[in-house]
């Protein structure tokens, strides 16, 4: 694990293939968070306009589950480091790196923790399932029995998160080894189960890094928006940095209080 804290790593310069101008296109519209072919009017505005609050500063976590030797840190280090590792080794307990994107003009930041696979491990690595905002399932594309899984995955991630405040994806891997015909009989199996989760599915290969940088951008830039639009909930119709004022006269004071009239009897 990485010995530079998430707080020192934020503020690290913003990689140029890591600018994000517009809302990367989805894998497949039947199997999509949402179908929009560009970000909310209200994010791109208040992107525009500076009001995006806190968002800049925000580490959104993204938490990568699935069973063992599914390619769970192959994907995130083809991603990272633009390198595959022919010499698997088994993650223990949990990894994360930090990748930081320009979105819209404004800063953003996933940490993406990777997770064991292997049965021991999964009382460590589910502990820091909490306070994910996104929760990445990855099954292998030539094991059926990997996705069977993926509904216990998903199981033990939502024990330790809302369920209504996470977005979640399907993602199948090592696309490369498999051929045509059964590749599009998982496939539609993968759909199925996609749509029954509610979430967004993918196919991808870290060999060969085909859709692993699209699949990345569209993770962070869906889960942008998903802040953007929180913030703009929660300051409502007021600007961001407005003051409440409250005004004090002689004759309404809030430190003053009127002589209640007393009765009769007591005078």
């Amino acid at each position: 694990m990485s010995t530079i804290s998430p707080a020192m790593r934020v503020f690290a310069p913003v990689r140029k293939d890591r600018v994000i101008a517009q809302l990367p296109h989805c894998f497949r519209k039947d199997a999509a968070l949402h179908t929009e072919r560009d970000f909310s009017p209200k994010v791109k505005a208040a992107c525009q306009e500076h009001r995006t609050g806190t968002v800049g500063f925000k580490i959104s976590k993204v938490i990568v589950v699935g069973d063992l030797a599914v390619g769970k840190t192959c994907l995130i280090n083809r991603f990272c480091k633009d390198a595959f590792d022919k010499n698997y080794k088994a993650t223990i307990g949990v990894d994360f790196e930090m990748e930081r994107f320009e979105v819209l003009g404004i800063p953003f930041s996933l940490q993406l923790w990777d997770t064991a696979g292997q049965e021991r491990f999964k009382c460590i690595a589910s502990t820091y399932y909490r306070g994910a905002q996104v929760v990445i399932i990855v099954f292998d594309v030539n094991d059926v029995g990997t996705l069977d899984h993926t509904r216990q995955w998903l199981e033990d991630a939502l024990k330790e998160n809302d369920p209504t405040a996470v977005q979640l994806f399907l993602v199948g891997t090592k696309k490369d080894l498999s051929s045509p015909g059964r590749y599009f009989q998982i496939e539609q199996d993968a759909l199925k189960v996609a749509q029954e989760m509610r979430a967004e599915y993918w196919t991808l290969s870290s060999l060969t890094g085909e859709n692993v940088k699209e699949f990345f951008f569209r993770v962070a830039s869906l889960a942008f928006e998903t802040n953007v639009l929180a913030e703009l909930e929660k300051s409502g119709t007021r600007q961001i940095g407005n003051v409440v004022r409250i005004h004090s006269t002689a004759n309404n004071n809030l430190y003053n209080t009127s002589k209640k009239k007393q009765p009769a009897c007591c005078q």
